[in-house]
C-alpha cells in the first residue's frame, strides 16, 4: 500500500510525539504499542498519516533527535516486531506511518562518532573537523574557528583532545553535524531511508534538512548565530535530489523541516520539477509575538504580520508550483490556542478558549497545502501552565531560564516566559481522560501532566457535538470531500484597515477540476473569514458571496446583512456562493 504525494491536497497527517502519545507497559513513556493501541482513535478522526518523532536508540539528550543507532528501536520504546505490527496495523485501518529521520548531525554515542574519537580516519571524514583559530599546534584548541552560536546555546563548535580538532554541532554538543560533504556520508543515509522504505512507511519527514550543506568557507558571522551562513546552504539542492532518488522514495510522502529557510528556495524544495520534497515546514508563521524576533521575548501576536506571511507564501508557493505543510503546533512549539488568546473557559464551552480553537484549526485546514494535526491539537490542549521550572524536561528550556535569569530577570519573571515558550508546552502527556495520568499511563508520567487534562481530554469530547474533536473530524471530512479544498487555489483579500484583525482567502477551481466540481453538485468557490482578536470586527463580502451559505465555522451561525459579516470574537467561518447541502 502507498499514499501517492501526487494526492498532497486530500491527505492530512497527524505528529505523535512518541514519549508523550500513549504508553503501553506503564514505565511512564509513550511507545509503539502504545500507538497501535490507539489507531482505531486516529481512524476515527479520520487522518490519512502519522507521523511519529524518533524512537531510534539515542541517549536522550535531546528527546531522541540525537539518534545513536538509525536502524534499530530504542528499547524504551519496543522492538522491531512492534515497528512491523504497527504498520501493518495501521495500513488496515488506510493510515499509512511517517518516520522522522534525523540526517544533520547524529549522538556522539553513534558507532560512527565512537570510531572517529578512537582514531579512524574514515569516520573523521564522516564529521566537521577543525583547527582552532590561533592554534600553536597539535594538542593547541585555540580559539573556536568562528563565532557561530548552537541553536542551544554556546559555541557551535566542541574542543575534543581525542581529535585534536573542533567539532561543529549546530544544535547540542552531543549531537555533532555530519559532513555531506563526503560522498560515503550520503551513501549511508540512503542506506538508512532505504532499510525503512522497505519495511513499509509511507513516507519521512527530514529534521532541519536545509542546514545539510555548510558554506564552502567558513568565516565570521556579523549576527553571530551562522544561521543565515548556514541555511540553504550551496549544494542542498544536489544534496536532496541524491537523496530521493537514491533512497528510491520519489513517489513517497515527503516533507522537509527548514529552518532559517527564504520562500524561493522552499518552491524548489517542492516543486516537482526539481525531484526533490513533496512538501515544506517553514516557521515565519510561528514568530509574529517574537519581540524584535527574539523567541524569549513577549509581545501579543501582529496579526498583521501573520496576514502578510501567509499570503506570501501561500500566492508565491503556488505560482512557483510548490506546496506548503500547513502547521500551527508541533514537538518544538508551545501550545497554539494559548499564544493566539484562548486562556478563558478552558475546557468550557465559554471564554475563549473554543473559540480561538477553531479559529486557528479553520485557517489551517482550509489553505492551499496538506494539514497537519499535533497530538492534542485536535481537543484544544493548551499551554502546560507548570508551577515549577522543575516541571520542565527541556534542555533549551533549562538553558533559557538559566539566561534569563543572568541577564536580571527575576525567578518569577524567567519562569513566565519560559512557560509561554518552552516546547515542552507541546510535550505534556496525550489526554485521554480525565484521571490522573490523563489515560496515558499506569506508571508516573515521565512529564507531568497538566491540571487542564481534566477538561480537555478525548473521553469528554468524543461524540460530543460541538467540541474541539468533532470539529476537526468535520475538517478532516470536508477536505476529503470537497475538491476546492483539496485542489483549489488561493487568493488572500487585501487588509480591511477598519478590521485589522481578519484574515480572509478564497479557494476556488477552474478548468477540468472546475467542470467535474459542477457536475458533482460540489462548491466551485469559497471564502474563508477568520478573526484572530478579541474585539468585535465586520468584513464587507465579495458580490459572489452577499448570499452565501456557510459550510463551517467557530460559531454556530453565520451573521450577514446586506453584504457585511458581522464577526465575534474570534470567529472563523467558511462560505459558499449559493446553496450548499453539506
Amino acid at each position: 500500500m502507498a499514499i501517492d504525494k501526487r494526492d498532497l491536497g486530500r491527505t492530512v497527517v497527524y505528529q505523535i510525539y512518541i514519549k508523550s502519545f500513549c504508553d503501553s507497559n506503564g514505565d511512564g513513556i509513550g511507545d509503539l504499542r502504545g500507538i497501535t493501541s490507539k489507531l482505531d482513535y486516529l481512524a476515527y478522526l479520520g487522518v490519512d498519516c502519522v507521523w511519529i518523532t524518533p524512537f531510534f536508540p539515542s541517549p536522550q539528550r535531546d528527546n531522541g533527535y540525537d539518534i545513536s543507532d538509525y536502524c534499530a528501536i530504542d528499547p524504551v520504546f519496543g522492538t522491531m516486531a512492534d515497528f512491523d505490527e504497527l504498520v501493518a496495523e495501521a495500513w488496515s485501518r488506510g493510515i499509512g506511518i511517517m518516520l522522522d529521520m534525523v540526517l544533520c548531525h547524529t549522538s556522539t554515542e553513534h558507532a560512527w562518532f565512537k570510531r572517529a574519537l578512537a582514531g579512524d580516519e574514515r569516520y573523521q571524514r564522516y564529521y566537521i573537523l577543525r583547527d582552532g583559530r590561533g592554534s600553536a599546534g597539535p594538542g593547541d584548541p585555540g580559539e573556536p574557528p568562528t563565532n557561530w552560536q548552537s541553536a542551544f546555546g554556546g559555541s557551535m563548535w566542541e574542543w575534543e583532545p581525542r581529535l585534536g580538532k573542533w567539532y561543529l554541532h549546530m544544535h547540542d554538543v552531543s549531537q555533532p553535524d555530519l559532513d555531506w560533504t563526503n560522498p560515503e556520508v550520503r551513501a549511508e543515509l540512503a542506506r538508512v531511508v532505504r532499510f525503512w522504505r522497505d519495511r513499509g512507511v509511507a513516507g519521512f519527514r527530514f529534521d532541519v534538512v536545509n542546514l545539510i550543506s555548510k558554506p564552502d568557507v567558513f568565516e565570521d558571522d556579523p549576527a553571530g548565530t551562522g544561521r543565515a551562513l548556514i541555511a540553504d546552504g550551496p549544494h542542498v539542492h544536489e544534496y536532496l535530489r541524491e537523496l530521493v532518488q537514491a533512497s528510491g522514495i520519489d513517489s513517497m510522502l515527503t516533507v522537509g523541516e527548514m529552518a532559517a529557510t527564504t520562500l524561493d528556495n522552499c518552491v524548489r524544495y517542492t516543486n516537482p520539477a526539481y525531484g526533490e520534497l513533496g512538501m515544506v515546514f517553514s516557521f515565519h508563521h510561528l514568530k509574529v509575538d517574537y519581540k524584535d524576533g527574539d523567541k524569549w521575548a513577549l509581545m501579543a501576536p501582529d496579526i498583521d504580520r501573520l496576514r502578510e506571511i501567509l499570503a506570501t507564501w501561500q500566492e508565491r508557493m503556488q505560482e512557483g508550483g510548490g506546496w506548503n505543510a500547513l502547521f500551527w503546533n508541533n514537538h518544538d512549539q508551545p501550545r497554539a490556542i494559548t499564544r493566539f488568546g484562548g486562556r478563558t473557559g478552558v475546557g468550557e464551552r465559554g471564554g475563549s478558549w473554543g473559540h480561538v480553537g477553531k479559529a486557528l484549526a479553520v485557517c489551517a485546514h482550509l489553505m492551499q497545502g496538506t494539514p497537519y494535526i499535533f497530538q492534542g491539537e485536535e481537543l484544544g490542549v493548551p499551554n502546560a501552565g507548570y508551577a515549577s521550572i522543575d516541571d520542565y524536561n527541556d534542555v533549551e528550556s533549562a538553558n533559557a531560564y538559566r539566561m534569563l535569569c543572568e541577564r536580571g530577570a527575576s525567578p518569577a519573571e524567567a519562569l513566565r516566559v519560559v512557560g509561554e515558550r518552552s516546547r515542552d508546552n507541546g510535550r505534556t502527556p496525550m489526554p485521554w481522560d480525565g484521571s490522573p495520568a490523563a489515560g496515558f499511563t499506569t506508571g508516573t508520567p515521565w512529564l507531568a501532566v497538566p491540571q487542564s487534562a481534566e477538561r480537555v481530554n478525548v473521553a469528554a469530547e468524543r461524540g460530543v457535538a460541538g467540541s474541539m474533536l468533532e470539529f476537526y473530524r468535520e475538517l478532516v471530512r470536508l477536505r476529503h470531500e470537497l475538491a476546492v479544498i483539496s485542489e483549489g487555489r488561493v487568493r488572500f483579500l487585501a487588509k480591511d484597515d477598519a478590521a485589522p484583525q481578519v484574515i480572509a482567502f478564497e479557494r476556488w477551481l477552474e478548468g477540468e477540476a472546475e467542470a467535474r466540481a459542477r457536475e458533482a453538485g460540489e462548491p466551485t468557490h469559497l471564502l474563508v473569514v477568520c478573526s484572530l482578536g478579541a474585539e468585535p470586527a465586520s468584513l464587507e463580502l465579495p458580490v459572489r458571496y452577499r448570499r452565501a451559505t456557510r459550510v463551517v465555522g467557530s460559531y454556530d451561525e453565520a451573521r450577514i446583512e446586506r453584504g457585511v459579516l458581522a464577526l465575534r470574537p474570534f470567529e472563523a467561518q467558511v462560505l459558499v456562493e449559493g446553496q450548499f447541502a453539506g
